[in-house]
């Protein structure tokens, strides 16, 4: 027998099922996220056939794609997949209330306790499938970053840690005694104070052999500085956006060796020139690559330089903005 409270449970039902739907498909996207710690994180929520693919950074960890996903009642929520070294685990709990989005990261320790981080974040807009028609862009007149003298135009992105940058023989250098490629180290990263939008950007680099550093453009997407004999190779290797932009040779030179990369970045689209060959043409840079520091590509950001890796040289840093888009 089909009672009133049966009919009236039916009908609610049916009334919430398209908002839960409509909830849950406004999580679809990319978005750079606004956590209460600070530390910079990225996530995209994408669904297949049904099946949900996660993908979330924060900071230097894996993105994904994430596991034990379950969407309920417009909520997704699913765990970080992280190094097999780490002993605490992620859950994330994300979705929509009043069109904004909100959500938290639960890290639950070996001991049993749970240290809650919450996030708000902007949606950002999807990458062209079209990439932008280089010889319709013009440029500014080159600017040098870097005066051969002092950081004047530079700072350290940590004030709490070690700072091994300084200026040597007109080259900016990072001194640090780490030797390994852990993630993170001790000592800080540099940037410049000023942001940018879009650029054409030239550096050259002296990394020695089996070390490690990087080049964020805006912040958000690493130019790999590694030399050519590195075990980083590929996706991982000179002339890469570290992740997530392989390039089509390996145009690097050894160890201990001047290299000099010109990278364009239009529309979030890179092309890269390592030592005079084109490795990456006009590719589209889905997301900001591991330790990014800006996660919001709408928004202007500075040059940065990875310091916590190892010790590198640079020098003759020219950044030339796009001043006009034609297309």
């Amino acid at each position: 027998m089909i009672t009133p409270s049966i009919l009236l449970l039916v009908a609610v039902f049916f009334f919430l099922s398209p908002f839960i739907v409509f909830a849950s498909d406004e999580l679809i996207g990319d978005w750079s996220l606004q956590m209460e710690s600070g530390t910079p994180s990225w996530m995209s929520i994408h669904k297949t056939d049904g099946v949900w693919d996660v993908r979330m950074r924060l900071y230097v960890g894996s993105d994904g794609p994430h596991t034990d996903v379950i969407m309920t009642d417009g909520r997704l929520a699913f765990r970080i997949r992280q190094n097999k070294k780490t002993t605490d685990t992620k859950t994330v709990n994300v979705g929509m209330t009043n069109g904004s989005l909100d959500g938290v990261v639960c890290t639950t320790s070996p001991d049993g306790s749970v240290q809650h981080d919450a996030f708000t974040g902007i949606k950002i807009p999807p990458v062209s499938s079209t990439p932008p028609d280089l010889s319709k862009v013009r440029f500014g007149l080159p600017t040098a970053l870097f005066n051969g003298k002092d950081l004047t135009g530079w700072q350290p992105y940590e004030s709490d840690k070690k700072m091994g940058w300084h200026v040597q023989d007109n080259e900016l250098v990072n001194t640090t005694p780490k030797a390994d490629f852990s993630a993170t180290g001790a000592y800080a990263n540099l940037r410049t104070h000023a942001v940018f939008e879009d650029f054409w950007l030239h550096v050259e680099f002296n990394i020695g052999e089996a070390r490690n550093s990087g080049i964020y453009l805006r912040g958000m997407y690493e130019a790999q500085v590694v030399d050519r004999n590195s075990r980083m190779q590929g996706k991982q290797g000179v002339g890469a956006i570290f992740g997530r932009i392989e390039p089509m040779k390996n145009a690097g030179k050894e160890g201990g060796v001047w290299q000099a990369y010109d990278l364009t970045l239009v529309d979030r689209h890179i092309t890269v020139i390592l030592n005079g060959e084109k490795v990456i043409d006009n590719q589209p840079v889905l997301g900001p690559t591991a330790g990014a520091v800006f996660t919001d590509p709408t928004q202007p950001g500075p040059i940065y330089l990875q310091g916590d890796h190892t010790s590198v040289r640079f020098r003759n840093i020219y950044l030339a903005p796009v001043v006009k888009n034609e297309q």
